[in-house]
């Protein structure tokens, strides 16, 4: 006879879990680690714009962006996985209409045409491409059994490609390579065999002459700006020129809240946006940049730790993808902000000033709280 007790039955009885199940947060399905961090750089990203701009409506419009984004956010999580699996064609082809009609109807603004507006509302499709993307490829992929083989790996592709041309060819590569990120994780993290990973990397290193010829003008001046800032310092490589001085004057504690000379003297262009980060370096020094990564490094990790707990292999492979687009945001701002990579204009995530790649983001941790708030227990 079989006098083992079911796991639900000591899940249920335990005291702590009772109290945790019956918590405001929980019954609003919202992860507590995240949510503080999220408030967090929050806070920190309100200090920084008010010192870049010195404007209070500004501060006072990014506010109403995050409200906006904490909405979605707390909507997202009360959905279930299975919710998101089955949405995720009409979230795809809708966006991708939508990329399309950008490119016939769409607003040009800083030399491209990336928005559409609706009367209404303004919004930039692309963004919900870093959505959309990774949920439709997970779908794809969970419907057979992993690892994937080369050709259960054609379609997903297919859904990676159709976007990023559309978008790129807005021109926003920024954001073009950040969708591009969100579905190739998702199919490494499928467990894509390495032999197939290997010839793929070989290939699009052999193709960099070809892709070079395909860049414009505009874009070719910012990899060699990169390779050498001093060769036009006036022009191509002032930014980052500036924004080395504004980092390395920042020194162990920086100049102190409001007192960065390169934001308030105008000497670092972008500073509310792509480049809040100089200025965050310039008044808060090392030990404020120390700061900032810790935060960004427990959001990582708790992102992670949910995608390991997820119960099926959909969850796993969206909150994986989620949590790791999210690092490649914070990496390539902060390698761009520094030099080591080329300025691509994607913003500082949960700092820069903006809405819709705010409202974005907030999204995708909404569904990493969904995944780890609807975990299905598993009966022994």
């Amino acid at each position: 006879m079989n006098n083992a007790i079911p796991f639900k039955q000591i899940y249920n009885n335990n005291p702590n879990n009772a109290l945790h199940r019956n918590s405001i947060w929980n019954k609003l399905h919202i992860d507590m680690p995240s949510f503080i961090c999220l408030v967090a750089c929050f806070i920190i990203g309100l200090l920084v714009i008010y010192s870049a701009k010195l404007d209070l409506y500004v501060v006072q419009k990014q506010c109403l962006n995050f409200l906006v984004a904490m909405i979605f956010m707390l909507g997202v999580a009360q959905l279930k996985p299975r919710d998101f699996r089955s949405w995720a064609p009409l979230l795809y082809f809708g966006t991708l209409i939508a990329l399309i009609l950008v490119s016939i109807i769409g607003v040009v603004s800083k030399g491209g045409q990336r928005w559409l507006d609706l009367g209404v509302i303004r919004f930039q499709p692309a963004e919900l491409m870093k959505i959309a993307v990774p949920l439709m490829v997970a779908r794809s992929l969970d419907q057979h059994i992993l690892p994937p083989t080369p050709k259960l790996l054609l379609l997903p592709i297919l859904y990676i490609i159709f976007p990023v041309a559309l978008i790129a060819v807005q021109p926003d590569l920024g954001t073009a390579i950040l969708v591009a990120s969100t579905g190739i994780l998702v199919i490494f993290l499928a467990g894509v065999s390495w032999k197939l990973i290997i010839p793929l990397v070989a290939a699009s290193l052999a193709s960099t002459p070809v892709m070079w010829m395909f860049l414009r003008d505009y874009q070719r001046e910012r990899i060699l700006t990169l390779l050498n800032p001093g060769r036009d310092p006036l022009g191509s490589g002032y930014q980052i020129i500036q924004s080395k001085i504004a980092l390395g004057s920042g020194g162990w504690f920086g100049k102190g809240w409001l007192n960065g000379t390169q934001s308030h003297l105008e000497f670092l262009p972008e500073r509310a946006t792509d480049f809040i980060f100089a200025v965050y370096g310039e008044e808060f020094g090392f030990i404020g940049i120390l700061f900032l990564l810790f935060l960004y490094m427990m959001l990582i990790m708790r992102g992670l730790y949910i995608g390991l707990q997820a119960r099926d292999t959909f969850s796993r492979l969206v909150a994986g993808s989620l949590i790791m687009t999210f690092f490649v945001y914070v990496f390539v701002n902060i390698g761009m902000v520094n030099g080591i990579l080329p300025v691509v204009g994607i913003p500082l995530p949960l700092i820069s000033y903006g809405g819709t790649s705010l409202v974005t983001i907030m999204i995708g941790f909404g569904m990493l709280m969904s995944i780890h708030t609807h975990k299905t227990l598993v009966k022994k």
